[in-house]
């Protein structure tokens, strides 16, 4: 096959063009996975949050990568942070952390950090320090998943959890039948 320079040429910027769009896409996806980041702290510094929050709604999201129906769940979190970035502050609480001496709570900081990156969850992400039995205690709460909507008052209008539990239904609660259309609630009010 014997290509004329013009098209030899033509098929160089044609390549050059789709190697750098595909560069921009590989950037781009760069820039949300950087956008993730995962502190340590305790539900004092979520209560901090709400706090310094005032005039928004706050979403708390409790969960653990050993819990499965927190991962299938997770998605309805970030799905509302895209949907009301300048009316909903989403948060996530993870309490992997059971107390095991010899694994901390920075030991779970990878999974926990690879999750929330796959997620894309760009808000803030908090890895308890402290045991999750002590914090079930402290908060009266079963087991997880569980999620807390804040008003803009800032005072907790809703708590999802398994005490919502009904015969005949699977979940407790899921973000697209309860809290998703409890937020869009809040949100037009």
């Amino acid at each position: 096959m014997n290509l004329s320079y013009r098209m030899k040429i033509a098929l160089l910027v044609v390549c050059g063009t789709l190697l750098q769009s595909g560069k921009a896409d590989a950037d781009e996806r760069k820039s949300e996975a950087a956008a993730v980041s995962l502190q340590a702290g305790t539900w004092k510094d979520v209560q901090k949050i709400v706090s310094s929050s005032s005039g928004k709604i706050v979403v708390v999201d409790v969960w653990s990568t050993s819990c499965l129906p927190c991962m299938k769940e997770f998605p309805g979190l970030v799905s509302l942070h895209r949907e009301f970035p300048d009316d909903v502050v989403c948060i996530s609480f993870n309490v992997d952390y059971v107390g095991i001496r010899n694994k901390p709570a920075e030991f779970y900081r990878n999974r926990v950090a690879g999750f929330l990156e796959k997620q894309q969850a760009g808000f803030s992400n908090i890895l308890c320090t402290e045991e999750s039995d002590a914090f079930f205690a402290a908060e009266n709460l079963s087991s997880i998943p569980a999620v807390y909507v804040y008003g803009r008052d800032g005072k907790l209008a809703k708590r999802f959890d398994d005490t919502l539990f009904e015969d005949g239904k699977e979940e407790a609660f899921t973000y697209s039948a309860d809290v998703t259309p409890m937020v869009r609630k809040l949100v037009k009010q």
